[in-house]
């Protein structure tokens, strides 16, 4: 007889803990040899699209990003491996296991205060800064920001300048001269004859201020890219943003284009004096020489660029280079 206040107890009284199971824990990964190589070339809320060559026939993949790959973001341009359902169906998701090394990389940041870079595509060659004349006017301080960031990506920079039908573009080419960036231009009704030849054969990210006329570029070069067009407001002389999104469109004569939304600022908080130094060999030689904490603006003491202006470097070189170095700091406008 159980004392006052208690009860017998039986097995179904008993917590048992769960035992550890059967399986053991490995930390190694699943090789998926199986996996077959795509190009990304759009992102949407998770969904990657890829393209996926079989046999020399073409097909669009749309995959998730595997749980191995943790925190690891995919970009437009990124090289990957796949597995799953790789068919191309209309019901059809695979799985993205593996992100190849990339070659180049454009980033941006919201602005020049935020820590986080964003990257806007990987494994391009080529940055195209598109800007009109006029309607709406250029926004130089804009364009030499996206000429650092292709500096500091190891982008060649192309100035493809459009509208020249309303106004020359002589004023905008001579700003650029001194830097050698290579320029086209274009106008209503042109065949883009020079564009091609530009942009033949290469990974070619476009960007551009709302208005400009990028994404009526990027429908001509593409055909059945049918990219949104907007219209500039008549009273801000501003564009409205078209494109939500990059979205990577192969050319018809070889190479691709990555068009990019349209750009109200361009934040370089992930770039230094150094990484935009390095795309001025001529200057950067000569600044080995400056002292200690020198910044290399034209208000830094002793800076040995401008002893060696009258000599060793041009003039009109050293000011481009410092105009860009004050848009490190300075506001789009």
């Amino acid at each position: 007889m159980s004392p006052r206040g208690s009860r017998d107890l039986d097995e179904d009284d008993v917590r048992v803990r769960p035992g550890r199971g059967t399986r053991p824990r490995t930390r190694t990964r699943p090789s998926h040899d199986d996996a077959v190589p795509g190009v990304v070339v759009a992102v949407d809320r998770g969904r990657y699209t890829s393209v996926v060559e079989d046999d020399g026939v073409e097909r669009l993949v749309v995959a998730m990003k595997a749980r191995e790959l943790g925190r690891k973001g995919v970009a437009v341009g990124d090289r990957v491996a796949i597995v799953g359902d790789v068919t191309g169906g209309p019901d059809a998701l695979a799985r993205i296991v593996r992100i190849e090394p990339r070659r180049s990389v454009l980033r941006r940041t919201a602005d020049d205060t935020d820590p986080v870079e964003r990257v806007i595509v990987a494994n391009a060659d080529q940055l195209a800064i598109v800007t009109s004349v006029t309607n709406p006017p250029p926004r130089p301080r804009l364009v030499d920001r996206c000429l650092v960031a292709a500096y500091e990506a190891g982008l060649d920079p192309l100035l493809v300048i459009t509208k020249t039908d309303l106004e020359p573009p002589d004023r905008l080419l001579d700003a650029y001269r001194p830097l050698h960036v290579r320029s086209v231009s274009t106008r209503r009704g042109d065949d883009l004859g020079a564009v091609r030849a530009a942009l033949a054969e290469r990974v070619t990210v476009f960007v551009g201020h709302s208005g400009v006329g990028k994404s009526t570029l990027v429908n001509a070069l593409v055909p059945d890219a049918r990219r949104s067009v907007g219209v500039v407001n008549t009273v801000t002389g501003r564009g409205r943003h078209t494109s939500t999104s990059a979205v990577a469109l192969r050319l018809p004569g070889g190479g691709w284009v990555v068009d990019t939304p349209g750009l109200r600022s361009f934040g370089l908080a992930h770039v230094g004096t150094r990484d935009l130094l390095r795309a001025f060999g001529d200057l950067a030689a000569v600044a080995e020489s400056c002292p200690r904490g020198c910044t290399h603006a034209a208000d830094s003491p002793d800076c040995a660029l401008d002893e060696a202006a009258a000599g060793r470097v041009e003039v009109v070189r050293l000011e481009s280079f410092r105009r860009l170095l004050d848009a490190l700091t300075g506001e789009d406008g």
